[in-house]
């Protein structure tokens, strides 16, 4: 963690608009990312249950925390509008152990003018101004724009798997730090992955939610013939152009808005990924649950709702699950006419 706590490293919550933390000269730090990929998981949740922090509550709360306080970060950007209530606390607990937080807004009607005011805001507060973000904006569009393209490889051209989807898009959240960096990394990978053959698979899914905090998810699906071709939010993360500017790309971004939102971006990918059915990832403790039965309502696939609490791998009660699901969609297949194999 040595690298990440110099005075440029400016720890997120969520996501939030990175082009004016570029613009500031400053490193962002995703503390989702960081916990979630952090070898010793487990004990950075145990850790903040030592803390104080309750069993029945949010893993990634917890997680987040004692990253942060390990790592020595001296600055954190914390969502106070457009975001749960429990990160909400997390800030104050941030604030009341010595932690700088930065609040940031996304207005809940999707005001342009209260957004713009916002970004604005949040790049007074770090030294630098919304053209300087602006002028980012627009150097980063390339990079963007890849990441679309590896999009498009795993659902169009069977070249990228879900869980390398997964992985590349959830890190765009904050570019690790360093968009430069990433974009040359993303670029040797999309020249290695436009190498590889077409993977062909049973079923097609989308994975719906918050990235996923169980480590085998991916492959325990792509054994069972279903390969994850949709990851919602963590497309989303990726913001693909074109945007007008930086106060129309976090407009369009669905995460901290209202679910009808969320669910008309499902509903267009479902269609144009010819998705089979929808994994639906549930986070134990956490409000987005309620979201479920407005998911379900709305798209006409069957949907697997998949609940997790802590990191670690697919449990024996979820695989039966999992493997139950794979038969409804094989039903439904055999149900529409011959079989038409592997898309």
């Amino acid at each position: 963690m040595s690298e990440l706590t110099s005075d440029n490293s400016i720890g997120i919550t969520s996501t939030v608009p990175i082009e004016v933390i570029f613009a500031a000269g400053l490193r962002p730090v995703d503390l989702n990312n960081r916990f979630i990929t952090e070898p010793d998981r487990r004990q950075l949740v145990e850790k903040a249950e030592a803390a104080g922090f309750p069993l029945n509550f949010c893993a990634w709360i917890k997680g987040i925390y004692s990253w942060a306080a390990d790592a020595g970060l001296k600055r954190v950007i914390g969502v106070s509008e457009g975001d749960c209530s429990n990160t909400h606390l997390l800030m104050e607990i941030f604030d009341d152990e010595g932690i700088e937080v930065i609040p940031f807004s996304f207005p809940r009607d999707r005001d342009p003018k209260r957004l713009e005011g916002a970004i604005r805001a949040l790049a007074t507060s770090l030294s630098t101004t919304l053209d300087a973000a602006e002028n980012v904006r627009l150097k980063m569009q390339p990079l963007r724009r890849k990441l679309e393209m590896l999009d498009e490889m795993t659902w169009r051209d069977g070249k990228v798997s879900g869980l390398e989807n997964h992985l590349w898009l959830v890190n765009s959240s904050d570019m690790r730090g360093d968009w430069r960096a990433y974009e040359a990394s993303l670029d040797a990978f999309l020249t290695e992955a436009d190498r590889r053959p077409a993977r062909r698979t049973r079923f097609r899914l989308g994975l719906v939610g918050i990235p996923p905090i169980v480590d085998d998810l991916y492959e325990v699906l792509e054994g069972l013939g279903a390969e994850v071709v949709f990851n919602e939010f963590q497309r989303q993360f990726a913001m693909p152009p074109p945007h007008e500017n930086l106060v129309d790309q976090y407009l369009a971004y669905t995460y901290p808005y209202a679910t009808a939102m969320r669910i008309a971006d499902i509903t267009r990918e479902t269609s144009r990924r010819r998705l089979d059915g929808l994994v639906h990832y549930i986070q134990s403790f956490c409000f987005r649950q309620l979201q479920d039965r407005m998911i379900r309502r709305a798209v006409a696939l069957p949907v697997l709702g998949l609940e997790f609490d802590r990191p670690g791998r697919v449990d024996g009660r979820s695989l039966t699950r999992m493997e139950a699901f794979v038969e409804v969609l094989e039903g439904r297949r055999a149900a529409a006419g011959p079989d038409k194999g592997e898309k």
